[in-house]
């Protein structure tokens, strides 16, 4: 497949002072005045730079209904379509094991609501499948859901502005139409004018897709 005439990948990340406000402003209930844990102090090798992540748990009582918050947000924001709206309960849509393995190393006992973490949109997985993206994710790297990509897109709304921007899939979560069978990942896209949400098999590749990863941080 071919790639991408001219990818909006690489925009700059925000300043994290930029992006906490943006969230606090999208969710106030997310302002505690407690501060951010953890804060990296070097930037692992991938990642584009530090992004402002709301724990899920501070947003909705479960991990379905927070991504619908986001998506709800998303749509307030831009022309945005969810082909998945009414099926992400966790009978369809749940986290990878070892991304929440990851989420749990990464936070803690912290009861922040904000954590900064080292990330990256997509671009070190272009053209690679979800499949092939987590094979590859090094000792210290996870891949995002829905939920983060969806927050990443709420600060750095830049991001996946027209159909010739990298897409982005969501390698942290699984997903399944039926039949328990969750063989597929969530996506985010650029079609028709919107920003459209759905869902893909994890062994499809594509030019136009990258994975959207995190990694823990590194504080020397």
């Amino acid at each position: 497949d071919s790639l991408p005439a001219g990818t909006n990948a690489q925009a700059r990340v925000k300043p994290i002072y930029e992006q906490v406000e943006i969230l606090h402003r999208l969710f106030p209930e997310l302002y505690t005045g407690q501060g951010f844990m953890p804060y990296a102090y070097r930037i692992p090798e991938g990642a584009e730079g530090l992004f402002a992540i709301p724990s899920w748990q501070k947003l909705a009582p479960t991990y379905g209904e927070a991504v619908e918050r986001v998506l709800a947000k998303i749509a307030e924001q831009r022309p945005f379509h969810n082909w998945l709206e009414g099926g992400l309960d966790a009978g369809h849509l749940r986290q990878t094991e070892h991304t929440v393995a990851m989420w749990k190393r990464l936070t803690g006992t912290s009861d922040a609501a904000i954590f900064l973490i080292p990330a990256q949109f997509g671009l070190r997985y272009r053209d690679k499948s979800v499949q092939e993206a987590r094979a590859a994710f090094t000792d210290n790297e996870f891949g995002l859901g829905a939920y983060e990509v969806g927050i990443m897109l709420l600060t750095h709304p830049e991001r996946l502005q027209n159909y010739n921007d990298l897409w982005i899939d969501a390698p942290g979560d699984e997903f399944s139409f039926a039949d328990g069978d969750f063989s597929l990942a969530p996506i985010f896209h650029f079609y028709d004018g919107k920003v459209k949400f759905h869902a893909y098999w994890y062994a499809h590749a594509h030019g136009y897709y990258g994975s959207a990863s995190a990694f823990l941080p590194q504080y020397h």
